[in-house]
């Protein structure tokens, strides 16, 4: 599948979403077209600015002048998230396949080629697995903790789920952008809506510059949205706790009234009822907290505000459409 030159619709957009990236980039923008340059592909970059602070916006801006051709620039007014900037990634790329790419280098650009191997092959949704990764140890394993509980609730199979470097096909990027969930999580939506997916290793390296985005608090949160939004598992769980609690409840009052009319009141048990107490209060605590979060996502989907704005775009214009030459009629 190639692309398109004279309809300027490419064969490969790379979608790098950016927030405080001024260390990194030179090193991006030199190993990211140089593979891209190799692979023989018509491509397009395109960058998202979620409002970074530092020189990441005039650097982007740079890289647009040097190859305005193949790099594109959204700039938001704004800091909206890596989320918001992969969804505006997507309502603006070109391209047949789309490939995201985070911007620290964690995930080397070299890699792109074998992804798209595996495209030719008639995948249409390439998820990775980083070999040998390069995190510190809490967040090996709180990712695989999360992992596993994902898996149990949700049933979509990530193997790595943090690895941000996919392949999609035009085909599921058009079903993502035609979903207006607020709490959209791309790779699991990619999986469920593709028909012939598939995982393959990738190399990982260290951060190239600068700090994760990511804290353990993010993270935390990033999987509660993806189970909340693909299963009510969770309110099914608080659903039978609150079954079993209540038939303990039932049995521990039956036998309170029971010891009261054989043996008579006593006094020596009032903490042990006060630990009960506060074991049930804690419990209803949690479960109109898990109400609450689906309650919310409830109230952030009827409010329909945009993901984000956007300040400017830097881009070539496509090319203007052939006109059609009147058609003449021959001598009569």
């Amino acid at each position: 599948m190639k692309g398109d030159r004279k309809t300027g619709t490419p064969e490969v957009s790379v979608v790098v979403p950016v927030y405080n990236e001024e260390a990194v980039l030179p090193a991006l923008f030199e190993r990211l077209y140089r593979a891209l340059d190799e692979s023989g592909r018509t491509f397009e970059c395109l960058f998202i600015d979620d409002g970074s602070r530092d020189r990441s916006a005039a650097l982007l801006r740079e890289q647009y002048e040097r190859r305005p051709e193949q790099t594109r620039v959204i700039l938001f007014n704004g800091n909206f998230g890596q989320h918001a900037a992969i969804m505006a990634g997507f309502d603006h790329c070109r391209g047949r396949r789309i490939v995201t790419l985070d911007a620290d280098l964690q995930n080397p650009p070299e890699e792109i080629p074998k992804l798209l191997e595996q495209m030719d092959a008639g995948h249409d949704y390439v998820g990775t697995i980083r070999q040998q990764r390069q995190d510190n140890l809490w967040r090996k394993v709180a990712s695989r903790l999360m992992n596993r509980v994902r898996h149990r609730i949700t049933h979509i199979q990530m193997t790595d789920q943090g690895c941000m470097l996919r392949a999609y096909d035009r085909s599921i990027i058009d079903a993502i952008n035609a979903t207006r969930e607020i709490n959209t999580y791309i790779p699991a939506l990619a999986y469920m809506y593709a028909a012939n997916p598939v995982e393959i290793e990738v190399a990982h390296a260290e951060r190239e510059a600068g700090e994760s985005k990511y804290s353990l608090y993010k993270l935390i949160r990033l999987n509660f949205d993806l189970m909340t939004a693909f299963s009510v598992v969770p309110l099914q769980i608080f659903s039978l706790a609150g079954i079993g609690v209540s038939i303990l409840s039932g049995l521990l009052m039956v036998y309170m009234f029971l010891r009261r009319l054989f043996i008579g009141p006593e006094v020596q048990g009032v903490f042990t009822l006060f630990a009960i107490v506060f074991f049930f209060i804690g419990i209803l605590l949690f479960g109109i907290g898990l109400l609450g979060e689906y309650v919310g996502r409830i109230y952030q989907q009827v409010r329909e505000r945009p993901r984000y704005l956007i300040r400017g775009i830097l881009e070539e214009p496509l090319p203007a459409p052939a006109k059609r030459r009147p058609a003449t009629k021959g001598p009569a």
